[in-house]
C-alpha cells in the first residue's frame, strides 16, 4: 500500500522522529552523540533549520524543528546522511542506518509546542533511563536552563513569560510537571527490543534472568510492575524474556 503524502505544517514546526534502521543503535558511545549535535548544530549556523528541542536516546532520536530555506524532508536528509557517513566510516560499515521514511507531526499551536517539547525533554524519564530530566545529557534542557548552543530558546520562554527570569521558572515547573500527554504517530517508535529489555532488568539490579526467577515473590513482582509500566515493553515480550507466564504478568 502506498505511503501517503507527508502532512504539511503552516508554521514550518515539526515533531520530528529518527530511529535506526530495525530499530537498530544509532549512537555507541558519547563521541557518536557530539558528532550529530554537531552536524545539527552546523545546519543551524548555515540557516537551514531552527532548533527548538531535542533528545537523543540510544536508538532513536526526537527534534522539535523549524524549517526554513529547505523542506523539512530535505533538512532531516542532509542531517541523517552527514551523520550516516561519519558513523560508517568510523565503524567501517555500509548500508541505511536510520529507518527509510523519518516520522513527523506538524506543530500548528503554542500549546501543542509546549507539550511536545515537554514530551521531547521527559522521553529518558519514560524510558526510566533517569529519575530527574536534569538527569540525562542529551536533551536540549539543559541548554534551556544554561547556555543555548544549537537550541532557539526565545520562542519557547516567551510563551511562559516575557520577564526572563520568571519564564525560567515556568519552564522547569512544567516541564518537570507529570502529564498524560501522548503523541500516537510516535507510538510504534517506542518499542524495546529484548536485549533493551534484558539491560531494563540488569538496571533493577539482577544479573540474569535466572536470578530474576529465583527472587523473592514480592520483589519479583514490584519488579515485573516496573517493566510493565516502561513505554515499549509489551507483557507478550515481557513473558518470553522472563520465562514467565503471559497470564503471570496480567495478573501482576
Amino acid at each position: 500500500m502506498p505511503r501517503g503524502p507527508r502532512k504539511r505544517s503552516s508554521s514550518g514546526v515539526y515533531h520530528v522522529m529518527l530511529r535506526g534502521i530495525n530499530r537498530q543503535l544509532i549512537f555507541e558511545s558519547d563521541d557518536d552523540r557530539y558528532q550529530f549535535l554537531s552536524i545539527l548544530k552546523h545546519l543551524v549556523d548555515g540557516k537551514k533549520c531552527i532548533i527548538y528541542g531535542y533528545c537523543l536516546m540510544d536508538n532513536h532520536v526526537h527534534i522539535l524543528i523549524q524549517e526554513l530555506e529547505d523542506d523539512i524532508s530535505t533538512v532531516i536528509k542532509r542531517l541523517s546522511a552527514s551523520y550516516v557517513l561519519w558513523y560508517n566510516k568510523k565503524y567501517e560499515r555500509c548500508g541505511h542506518l536510520f529507518q527509510e521514511r523519518f516520522k513527523s507531526e506538524p506543530v500548528e499551536s503554542d500549546p501543542y509546542f509546549m507539550s511536545a517539547l515537554r514530551y521531547i525533554h521527559q522521553n529518558p524519564l519514560e524510558a526510566r533511563i533517569c529519575q530527574e530530566i536534569l538527569d540525562y545529557k542529551w536533551t536540549s534542557y539543559k541548554e534551556y536552563i544554561k547556555d543555548p548552543i544549537i537550541v532557539d530558546v526565545e520562542l519557547c520562554l516567551s510563551l511562559f513569560s516575557l520577564n526572563r527570569d520568571k519564564a525560567l521558572e515556568m519552564f522547569v515547573e512544567y516541564m518537570n510537571e507529570k502529564n498524560d500527554d501522548e503523541f500516537p504517530v510516535f507510538k510504534e517508535y517506542v518499542k524495546l527490543n529484548d536485549s533493551e529489555v534484558l539491560d531494563k532488568i540488569r538496571g533493577l539490579g539482577v544479573k540474569n534472568i535466572s536470578d530474576f526467577q529465583k527472587l523473592e515473590i514480592n520483589l519479583r513482582n514490584r519488579y515485573l510492575r516496573e517493566l510493565k509500566r516502561t513505554k515499549g515493553i509489551s507483557i507478550r515480550q515481557l513473558a518470553r524474556v522472563t520465562g514467565f507466564s503471559k497470564a503471570t504478568i496480567e495478573k501482576i
